[in-house]
């Protein structure tokens, strides 16, 4: 029974909250207690939404701690460095190599760090990169991007591919139901591994 801690953390409208339905439904067919936690901050305006996804023999608590992360699925790049520090030594950070300005850059309040994913590997972090919007595209729907990202983590993390696919399968709405198993699909295959 696989004991893991994944935080997802993107913004609103990128799918995080669907992206740990899957996971727990993942969890729970292996026969894995599983809890979620989400927290929802201006998601309708494109603000930070994170996701605690729990899983193992015995879950006590639905929140990660600081450092207590196994993966972090990230969905945007500056959500990767707001919750890095989440991550366990050891641990590893999948992130979309998308940029969605926030509304301080939008309005020129603020710009946006160029080099935030090369900062956070300098800091140690073990980061995978993902083009996931392109991967998505392909595909045949740029939405389905945090199911590239959960199609990565399986690869990368050795999770069964059918389970898992099946999980997408059951989470997803009907009518994009075809896309979106593709895009677990591309997600898988766009990971190779020594």
């Amino acid at each position: 029974m696989m004991q893991l801690n994944v935080l997802i953390a993107g913004v609103g409208g990128q799918g995080t909250l669907l992206a740990s339905r899957v996971l727990g439904r993942y969890a729970l067919a292996q026969g894995s207690d599983c809890k979620l936690s989400e927290v929802h901050g201006m998601s309708q305006r494109g603000g930070s939404v994170v996701t605690h996804v729990k899983m193992g023999e015995k879950v006590y608590s639905p929140v990660i701690e600081p450092g207590g992360a196994d993966v972090l699925l990230a969905f945007e790049a500056l959500e990767a460095a707001r919750y890095a520090h989440y991550v366990k030594k050891g641990g590893m950070i999948i992130v979309s190599t998308q940029k969605i300005m926030p509304m301080s850059v939008v309005t020129g309040s603020a710009k946006y760090p160029g080099d935030i994913l090369d900062k956070l590997t300098e800091m140690g972090y073990n980061m995978v990169k993902v083009d996931a919007v392109g991967t998505a595209e392909r595909a045949g729907n740029i939405r389905a991007a945090n199911i590239v990202m959960i199609g990565c983590m399986a690869k990368l993390l050795k999770i069964d591919y059918g389970q898992m696919r099946k999980a997408v399968g059951e989470s997803v709405p009907q009518k994009s139901l075809e896309v979106n198993l593709k895009a677990f699909e591309e997600g898988f295959n766009a990971i190779k591994l020594p």
